[in-house]
């Protein structure tokens, strides 16, 4: 389920906690569907004055494309880590300094001198977590913790399985189950790794965005998908569980990001230091389900959150995880060529 939505504010603008000032005026946020917690739109409304609106996107080469076209409107977008060093190549990002706000201080150490922001001069967390297959074991009763769910479906779940849209999530998940490592430009294993997602294409069902209805509803049994989105499809639907491929996953963090031609500054600005509060922080979380990287939030958690398996990662599929890297161009354009044929 993707959303899009504008609330106005009623009620004097509260000071500023970041500037000292009384904020006005409005903030346009670029984010992944149904990855915003309006409770938290409407707290940072009420307590800055200003009117936001949320508009969603399903893949990070979406967002990309639309914020380089221009003339979006966007003052903030959230990327995910192998996507930042583009956008700032590109010069699409204005260069925040985050790392001066009040509420850095509560960002987790091991998520401030990250590879793709040294220091976190663009970008403040937002969230993270892993990319796996999320299998309805009313259908499927064999091993979930395989990329094989969707490379090479079990006849239980031939035409039954979804593949997100998201070309860095799905072709790292293939590499790593043709047995090599995200950015490799040896081309005879881009060979297998294509031939055997066009021989899989065929065994699915689609390639969408937002399962967590569809699975929810039993309308797709098994599906690439994000370990936060499958944790609120087991809310719903108990029978529905999330597998490690022991071959090998992604791990991701999505960050909040300034765009160079915002038009409300200020207001991102307010922004990024407003989810830097723990409590804020656990707000993004309890929506959708996904670690933040902000100390102190685990305070105000939901505490299911702290045990739940989509979370905490089973020891014996730690080592498989892998944290997305940037890929050359090189290795982009290979990519992009699979992808493409992979969509038509």
């Amino acid at each position: 389920m993707t959303w899009k939505f504008t609330s106005a504010v009623a009620g004097v603008a509260l000071l500023a906690s970041a500037g000292g000032a009384a904020a006005e005026g409005e903030l346009n946020i670029y984010n992944w569907g149904n990855y915003t917690n309006p409770d938290l739109i409407k707290k940072f409304e009420e307590a800055h004055g200003v009117k936001v609106t949320v508009t969603d996107y399903d893949s990070n080469s979406t967002a990309l494309t639309k914020v380089k076209a221009g003339g979006h409107g966007f003052d903030i977008v959230v990327p995910s880590a192998n996507y930042v060093p583009i956008f700032v190549k590109e010069g699409l990002l204005l260069e925040a300094r985050p790392d001066q706000m009040s509420n850095f201080k509560n960002v987790d150490p091991k998520w401030v001198d990250v590879p793709w922001d040294p220091g976190r001069h663009y970008t403040v967390p937002w969230q993270w977590g892993t990319t796996g297959v999320a299998v309805n074991t009313e259908a499927y009763k064999g091993d979930v913790n395989t990329s094989a769910i969707f490379m090479n479906p079990p006849e239980e779940l031939v035409g039954k399985v979804n593949v997100v849209p998201e070309m860095a999530d799905v072709l790292a998940l293939a590499i790593m189950y043709e047995g090599g490592r995200p950015c490799t430009e040896d081309k005879a294993l881009l060979k297998k790794v294509r031939d055997s997602l066009m021989a899989a294409k065929p065994k699915w069902m689609s390639m969408d965005y937002g399962m967590t209805d569809k699975m929810s509803n039993g309308d797709v049994m098994a599906s690439v998908n994000w370990n936060g989105s499958t944790f609120r499809v087991r809310a719903n639907n108990p029978t529905v569980v999330y597998g490690y491929p022991k071959e090998g996953y992604p791990i991701w963090m999505d960050s909040v990001a300034i765009l160079k031609d915002a038009n409300n500054v200020e207001n991102a600005k307010l922004f990024m230091n407003f989810i830097m509060e723990p409590e804020n922080a656990a707000l993004i979380s309890a929506f959708a389900r996904y670690a933040n990287g902000i100390s102190g939030s685990e305070a105000f958690m939901p505490e299911e959150m702290k045990t739940a398996p989509e979370i905490v990662v089973p020891a014996e599929f730690k080592a498989a995880g892998t944290f997305l890297p940037t890929c050359p161009k090189a290795a982009q354009d290979l990519y992009t060529a699979i992808w493409t044929e992979l969509r038509k």
